[in-house]
């Protein structure tokens, strides 16, 4: 009985003592609450948090109501401090952070939020307009205004603005000057008058609102004729206006337009995928460089944020971001660009010349003919590159042994695995037979150089063509392709590749790269579009383009590096062209002597085939490379054009 009583005993001390522990045991903590509201406040929603005087759901509406003019943007909210004040009584501070543009400069600032224990243990939040800010009235909003600064200029070499707003008339159809049964004839009419098609036009403007104006086209001022006389001719016209505007434009309609791009307002389908940055009339890049770096050059917007009441009234400014104008450096020359376009601008057929600066990778210009139609031909198109290849394949034959006055064989046609090889028609024959190689390539000796194939494999082929930068991939800024040279191939294959034919593919850029490497003495990274400190950016687009990556051995890495003794032995083959070889015009251009290779390229599937025109030449401190899709030898359709180029910069004196 005594041992029963004492184990009773031991039993209700062990309860007594598991009742204190769970008395004693810690509830939920002040700083919990805090941080569970903090979260909800960040997202604008505060479901999650129990409130004194409200539910969730009161709580969100007048959270609604107390940032709707903050939307889109939502705040970064964290737990600053908690201060328990009294038995279940506590205070939070919270700390706001508004990120209201693109400039490092927040909003931010610290509320207060008071906090109570319930009778469940549970802590309460006691929810005032002060918990958003501290000089927000209950019936107030926070509003953000904002203000887009003027459109950033885009800069070329030397700080040159190469686009920037330029005055534009926008003409079109003011509605409300018009009746009804007038706006079809009007319309027509000016449409033309402007020479675009009148239909659609005349339909749009039957759509739209009564009291819109219906812009039919925006025009240069500096394309048309003088203001007062233009604004005549277009009131002429009953219900018709050109209003006077500004656009981001290059100095003039073909200006490195395919490079460069447009800018404009935009557009639905722009607006849609902006993530609510762009809004109706906004103007944004369309297309190039406008687009890619539209961020860059849109810049940081004007903000100000100040409380308004139900009445509209606003409260003095209680932050203000003055923003910041956009800018973006290229290193295109404006000169040099002009020139190029100028001696393009006959050509029917595809074309482009890219100019590079061999000691800096400066891409200079970055032309495309009328005959591109808008295409980037310069940068992104793929072709066979011919002869001027032979300046990869010149290469990987001075690394097996061979000089420049090592003999080798050029017989007038050439048969690899039953295919035939031959000479251009046009090709000299007192240069058949042996002959040196350093005639070979100026003569441009097809025979010559698949004679060689025995000695150069084609990944020593490849690995040249890497060492010229041919399929090494650069940061420039913008999508290129960099070419490509199949690390394998056998046969006739590996015989085409020997004169640039088969698989090998490059762009007017990628020979452009090459040519100044062979000027730099090594191998050269080409940059097109700079960041304020110099370096070269990737461009925000150019990764996601298929066409801007290389293909083939490009990820080997650059190859066995481009030698000064090689450089100066491909100079001296590639004066030779123009002292004894193709473009012997060339030799007449004024100032520093001028060296070169042309290249011709058979394509398609026409009987004489159709062939590329090619020409790349070294100046001192510039490379060009030269391309007509359309051509005949690269002597003879690019020589005159190559030649008109570099006369044309001796005589700008640059």
């Amino acid at each position: 009985m005594g041992k029963h009583r004492w184990l009773a005993s031991v039993l209700s001390v062990a309860v007594l003592g598991l009742s204190l522990s769970a008395c004693s045991a810690e509830g939920p903590t002040p700083e919990e609450a805090a941080q569970a509201l903090a979260d909800g406040l960040a997202e604008l929603d505060v479901s999650n948090s129990a409130f004194l005087d409200s539910t969730p759901e009161e709580a969100n509406s007048r959270l609604a109501d107390w940032t709707s003019g903050m939307a889109p943007l939502k705040p970064s909210v964290s737990v600053a401090s908690v201060e328990e004040t009294g038995d279940g009584e506590a205070v939070a501070t919270l700390n706001y952070v508004w990120d209201v543009n693109k400039s490092e400069n927040d909003y931010s600032y610290d509320t207060t939020v008071a906090l109570q224990r319930g009778e469940d243990e549970e802590w309460q939040v006691r929810l005032t307009s002060e918990a958003v800010h501290p000089d927000l009235a209950p019936e107030d909003s926070l509003l953000l205004e904002t203000g887009a600064p003027q459109r950033g200029d885009i800069l070329g070499a030397g700080g040159q603005v190469l686009v920037t707003d330029r005055p534009v008339w926008r003409v079109g159809i003011d509605k409300t000057r018009l009746e009804e049964e007038q706006l079809e004839a009007s319309a027509s009419a000016l449409a033309t008058f402007l020479e675009i098609d009148p239909a659609p036009f005349a339909e749009q403007v039957k759509a739209a609102g009564p009291e819109a104006f219906v812009e039919a086209i925006t025009l240069r001022q500096d394309a048309v004729s003088p203001p007062p006389v233009f604004q005549k001719e277009i009131s002429a016209f009953t219900g018709a206006a050109a209003l006077s505007s500004t656009l981001s434009l290059a100095p003039t309609r073909t200006f490195a337009r395919a490079l460069l791009g447009s800018a404009g307002e935009a557009t639905a389908e722009l607006i849609e995928k902006s993530d609510g940055r762009l809004s109706p009339g906004d103007i944004t890049g369309l297309s190039g460089l406008q687009r890619e770096y539209d961020e860059v050059l849109r810049g940081a917007d004007f903000v100000s944020v100040r409380t308004v009441a139900a009445d509209g009234t606003r409260s003095p400014v209680l932050f203000e971001e003055p923003g910041e104008r956009g800018e973006l450096r290229t290193t295109l020359d404006a000169g040099m660009q002009t020139l190029a376009e100028s001696v393009l601008e006959d050509e029917p057929s595809a074309s482009a010349l890219v100019a590079i600066q061999p000691s800096t990778g400066n891409v200079l210009a970055v032309a495309n003919g009328p005959g591109s139609q808008g295409q980037q031909t310069a940068l992104l198109g793929q072709y066979a590159p011919g002869s001027t290849f032979k300046l990869a394949t010149t290469l990987a034959m001075l690394r097996s042994g061979t000089t420049a006055q090592s003999t080798v064989s050029c017989p007038a046609e050439l048969n690899v695995d039953g295919r035939s090889f031959n000479n251009a028609s046009t090709y000299p024959a007192q240069f058949l037979g042996d002959i040196p190689l350093i005639q070979a390539f100026a003569q441009s000796c097809n025979t010559a150089f698949i004679n060689a194939r025995g000695d150069i494999s084609q990944s020593a082929l490849a690995d040249a063509a890497l060492s010229l930068g041919i399929g090494v991939e650069a940061p420039i800024g913008t999508g290129a392709y960099f070419g490509a040279v199949p690390e394998t191939a056998e046969g006739t294959a590996h015989a085409a590749s020997m004169i640039g034919q088969g698989q090998v593919l490059v762009s007017p850029f990628a020979l452009a790269v090459a040519a100044a490497s062979i000027g730099n003495g090594g191998l050269v990274s080409p940059t097109l579009v700079e960041q304020p400190d110099g370096t070269a950016p990737a461009s925000p687009s150019a990764s996601a383009s298929p066409s801007a990556s290389a293909s083939g051995p490009a990820a080997a890495g650059a190859g066995t590096p481009l030698s000064a003794d090689e450089a100066a032995a491909l100079r001296e083959m590639m004066r030779a062209v123009v002292t004894d070889g193709g473009v012997q015009l060339l030799g007449s251009v004024p100032g520093e002597p001028v060296i070169a290779k042309t290249g011709t390229a058979e394509f398609g599937s026409d009987v004489p085939p159709r062939t590329h025109a090619w020409v790349v030449a070294l100046q001192g401190d510039l490379a060009v490379a030269l391309f007509i899709e359309e051509g005949e030898l690269g002597s003879t359709s690019g020589g005159p054009v190559m030649k008109a180029f570099l006369d044309g910069l001796a005589g700008s004196g640059q």
